[in-house]
């Protein structure tokens, strides 16, 4: 599987900086550009970009009844309006000169890196929960509260002084705080980002790491220089990554609503299906129609997998693997022939030779379709055993890839708890039985013990797939796709 390399937002990020810091220690002339209107425009562009973002994501956030990506409309609407601020406190463009600019800007930096941190966190959080039960109010509320600030402000300047927010040493612990929570908000994004490939998370990345940048130079940077004008095209950047990330997040659902909505989904069938690419979309499609049962299969296993691989803290790009390789896992089946994959009664030598060559039939169809090896593997050798006695390779131990070890596990207990046409689905305490006596013959008892326990801690991980996702809800989905 291709890692997801942090390097280009790293750049992105560091770089900018360190030409501030050129030219503030003098490696870089440093010249001064006392331009007000200028700044008032690039301000205003800031502020307008942030104002589209806002309601995009806004709209989407009210009508999918979804906290987070309120969190996120509000971040960029904080930006909007306290940057606005900044614009229209420019010295000697509308106002004198006064302690106003600064101020907003760090109020600016601090509102919507508080909102963008929320955003990053786990729905259950304690947090998130009370704002959810505001969330009708909370937008418009806030944009109300901020407006008031905003011309309370432009008319009596003074008053946003109570606080010195930036003069030290407020304004140093401020810039700590700022800093540690876009740190957060960068690693949540970045670790899903490297599970789900969302255009919109790899741009919050960008965005809260030139959050950073800015808000170094706001407090470091000598008014008018160079220097100084770094952090607004930052900003100007920010909002450009986000509009960005925005459209390309629009092509994953083909509309904006749906296409925010498979960002945030607490549904762990959503949370299968919106990383589908193209390529197993198709494989699923065909498996469908070959065999109901199967893609229905197929989709549970994929859910049991990955909820086992994650409680063995599996990498994010490989949790990825698994999410695309176990939902094509028995591809290779639409290449048997109806009577014997259908079979009710006992395969005869000759049956069970073409059954066991469908790992194989997978994978070299996979494999002529450009998958990665992660996926691959799981394909091949999801029916290897522990012992060696398994098929196409007679793996044995830790010589079988560890997703297609994790896979296993789950592609059984799935197989074990469905009905078939030649037997009745077991329960759940007997499957489980099952798969203890076999760890260590079938199953590697690593993964074995990892399943159990984390069906004893949460029932839910096997119960909504064995509820929810049936051949119909399979069908339902195919005819959107």
């Amino acid at each position: 599987m291709k890692t997801t390399s942090f390097y280009k937002p790293f750049l992105a990020i560091v770089l900018p900086y360190l030409l501030f810091e050129c030219l503030r220690n003098g490696l870089l002339k440093d010249p001064v550009f006392m331009m007000p209107t200028g700044h008032f425009y690039i301000v205003s562009i800031v502020a307008f970009l942030s104002t589209i973002i806002a309601i995009a994501v806004g709209i989407a956030g009210k009508r999918l009844r979804n906290i987070k990506i309120s969190f996120l409309s509000l971040a960029f609407v904080s930006l909007a309006l306290m940057f606005s601020l900044h614009g229209l406190s420019t010295p000697h463009f509308i106002l004198p000169a006064t302690h106003l600019p600064g101020i907003a800007a760090q109020l600016s930096m601090l509102l919507a890196t508080l909102w963008l941190y929320l955003s990053s966190l786990p729905s259950d959080n304690k947090i998130v929960e009370v704002f959810s039960q505001k969330q009708t109010y909370l937008l418009p509320t806030w944009i109300v509260i901020l407006s008031t600030i905003e011309v309370t402000a432009l008319f009596h300047p003074h008053l946003l002084g109570i606080i010195p927010i930036t003069a030290r040493p407020l304004n140093g612990l401020l810039t700590v705080f700022i800093i540690a929570l876009n740190l957060v908000t960068i690693w949540r994004y970045y670790q899903t980002y490297r599970f789900s490939r969302f255009p919109l998370q790899i741009a919050i990345v960008y965005s809260a790491g030139w959050f950073i940048g800015a808000q170094l130079i706001i407090v470091m940077g000598e008014l008018w220089k160079l220097s100084w004008w770094i952090y607004h095209f930052l900003l100007l950047g920010s909002v450009i990554a986000m509009l960005v990330g925005l459209v390309k997040q629009y092509g994953v659902k083909g509309n904006l609503i749906g296409s925010i909505k498979a960002l945030y989904t607490n549904d762990p069938f959503e949370r299968v299906t919106n990383n589908m690419s193209p390529s197993v979309k198709k494989l699923v499609l065909a498996t469908e129609q070959k065999d109901t049962y199967t893609a229905g299969h197929t989709f549970r296993v994929t859910m049991y997998a990955l909820k086992l691989a994650e409680a063995m803290r599996i990498k994010p790009e490989q949790l990825r693997a698994i999410a695309q390789g176990a939902l094509v896992h028995d591809v290779g089946k639409i290449k048997l022939p109806d009577h014997v994959l259908n079979k009710p009664g006992n395969l005869s030598k000759q049956e069970r030779a073409l059954i066991e060559k469908h790992p194989i039939n997978g994978y070299e169809m996979c494999r002529d379709l450009g998958f990665m090896k992660d996926e691959l593997v799981i394909i091949r050798s999801h029916h290897e055993k522990w012992d060696g006695t398994g098929y196409p390779d007679q793996l044995s131990g830790e010589d079988i890839p560890l997703l297609a070890r994790i896979t296993a596990v789950a592609d059984v207990y799935d197989a074990l708890t469905s009905e078939r046409s030649y037997r009745n689905a077991w329960s759940h305490e007997k499957a489980i039985s099952f798969l203890q006596q076999e760890k260590g013959k079938h199953f590697d008892p690593v993964c074995v013990e990892a399943w159990v326990n984390l069906c004893e801690k949460k029932p839910e991980v096997y119960l909504y797939p064995a509820d929810h996702i049936t051949n119909g809800t399979v069908k339902e989905f195919s005819s959107i796709l």
